[in-house]
Order: structure tokens, then sequence, then C-alpha cells
């Protein structure tokens, strides 16, 4: 059984900087965000993290935990949202409370989706995967993007359907500001390794495969104890994107998940945009999803609207989903039960 939040109107979101903070330069486009979540009815609370970034990181991992703790166990704040990743959210795994969490919505990607996989994976309490705090600032929100807000306001038993994107963006131009943050630009096509159409259903899980793959054989990524106790008998889509490996690396850490009975009893895998998957040799990502589609014997769909490469659909581990793929159009519906 999946535990489900719900942000209601007004929700309180607590900020705070599990991983990387945000350095002073950069202090006015967290400002900018809450106070466009606040115009939208929202309040918003200020971790001292958020604030402070040397040497990776945004403080101690001992101190990133207790401020993450006391927002994970603190009754009013229903949404926690750090501003963006990082590079070293994995130090602050083994100082988390997971027994004391309040059944409250996470949100983010990049390495918060190492955060967000153990907290669901250890205590069956659905997290979300979709934008992080930075990329609300915009004077408005891209279709896409700001489906978060519906997503996470899903009663229990209920379920919410997503579009694949329009446009994407196809590179970041910070020197050139946009209403919504994004530059959308590209048409959006979803891909297959086999035929053009796809239907696929399962309970969903998944990440930055860059940063849960460190989680394979810790207890923070007991996939099996998981399924026994959560969803017993129940197939799992997986979804992954990559943020810089390259398509070895890559392969690599799919056959170790593999190894790791991850793909166990899977009923597809989805993969995000890149800007990486840089070819080794004449290893090309293509010839990575084909050997993982004749590895697993299921369907991959590859170029969906996840990650690094934006905007992205909003995915909710623990959530049953139905996905169909058909020329190049893509549908995810999640179902919250």
């Amino acid at each position: 059984m999946i535990t489900y939040p719900f942000l209601k109107k007004g929700a309180t979101i607590g900020v705070t900087a599990p991983s990387s903070g945000v350095p002073v330069n950069l202090h006015d486009v967290v400002k900018q965000a809450c106070s466009r979540l606040e115009q939208k009815g929202f309040q918003t609370i200020c971790g001292e993290t958020v604030w402070t970034q040397d040497k990776a990181k945004s403080a101690l991992a001992i101190t990133r935990a207790a401020e993450l703790n006391a927002m994970l166990s603190d009754a009013e704040i229903d949404l926690i949202l750090p501003p963006w990743g990082g590079e070293l959210l994995a130090e602050i795994l083994e100082y988390i409370n997971f027994e004391n969490i309040k059944n409250k919505w996470v949100l983010g990607y990049s390495d918060t989706s190492a955060l967000l996989l153990a907290i669901t994976l250890k205590t069956g309490i659905a997290t979300a995967h979709g934008t992080n705090l930075v990329d609300i600032r915009g004077e408005y929100w891209d279709e896409t993007t700001a489906m978060w807000e519906n997503v996470l306001s899903t009663p229990s038993g209920g379920s919410v359907l997503q579009h694949s994107s329009p446009l994407y963006q196809k590179e970041w131009q910070h020197d050139n500001p946009s209403p919504c943050v994004f530059h959308l630009t590209e048409e959006t096509r979803w891909k297959t390794t086999s035929s053009s159409t796809v239907k696929i259903s399962g309970r969903l899980l998944g990440g930055c495969v860059d940063i849960i793959r460190h989680l394979v054989g810790t207890p923070y990524g007991d996939v099996q104890s998981f399924r026994k106790q959560h969803i017993p008998g129940e197939p799992i889509i997986w979804y992954l994107e990559n943020c810089e490996l390259s398509t070895t690396d890559l392969r690599r850490s799919l056959v170790q998940m593999k190894l790791a009975g991850w793909f166990d009893n899977c009923s597809g895998l989805l993969f995000g945009r890149s800007s990486a998957n840089m070819p080794v040799e004449n290893y090309t990502i293509e010839d990575v999803y084909l050997d993982l589609a004749e590895d697993l014997q299921i369907p991959i769909v590859y170029d969906i609207d996840c990650g690094h490469v934006p905007p992205q659909i909003t995915f909710i581990n623990g959530a049953f989903a139905e996905v169909e793929v058909e020329e190049g159009k893509g549908t995810v519906l999640q179902i919250f039960k």
C-alpha cells in the first residue's frame, strides 16, 4: 500500500537545501521563486541552508539533515521543495529520521531524486519527481511544468492525466531571460525501441541514473523489500534520466541495476531527454536502449519529458501509471491507489 500526501489550497512550502545551496549572487532567484508561489496563495518558509554554498554543498551533512528532518516532521509544512539539486545529497541519507516523516510531498529532481526514491522505498510514502524551486520563478509556467500543482493536489484514490510537451528546451540561455524561464523551441517526440505504439502499466519508480545508482546495495535502495511490503506482485515502470554519463557509463549503471534485481517484474522503462549520452567509440545511446530492450524483453520509451532537458512531467514514485505512446506523443495517467 502506498500513502499519498495531498497539497491543499494555501499550503505551506518548506524550502531547504539537502544538497546544494544558493550562492549569494543568486539569492534573488530564490526570492523571486518564493514570491511567485506566494502570489498563487502558498506560504513559503526558507531554511538557513538555502542561503549558503561551499565545497559543493550547502552545509555539513549533519546540518543539512537536521534542517530537513525538522521540516519532514513539522505538521505545518505541506511540501518540501529544494531550490535545486547538486552533488552530495548522498551524504545525508544516514542521518534522515525516516520513521518521523509526516505525510507530505517532497518535490524535485537531479540530486534530490536520491532523497525521493529513498523516502518512498523506506516508508511507502509517495514522492514527486518534477520541477525544482528555481524553475518556477517565471512570470508564468509552461503547461507541462504547471501540472506539478494539479498532480500534487490529486486526492488519494483519484487520478491525473499528463501529456507529452509540445516543445522542449534545447539549451539554457541564462543571459537571455524568458518569461517562463525555459526557451521551448524544439518539437517534442517520444521514441520507442520497438513499434511506434506502446502501452504499459505498473508502479512508477525512478530518478536521475547518475544519483540513484549509488543507492544500489544500500538500505536506501532496497527495492525488493519495498515490493514485498507495499506493492506485492505488481510490475514496476522505471523512469530514468541521464545528467552527465557517457553511453558506456550509463550502460554499466543499468547493468548494475539489473543485476541488483531492480528491473525484475518491470513492464517498461522510460528515459528522459539528455544532453549527455556521449557515444564511446561508436556505441550510441540508441545502442544502449536496444541492448536493454533485448536484455529485459520489454518496451523502452526514450526522449520523454523528464530530467535536465525541460520541461518535465511530474512523476509520482509509488503511483500506479498507465503510459501510452503513439506517433511521437505520449500520455501518463497516474492513479493514486
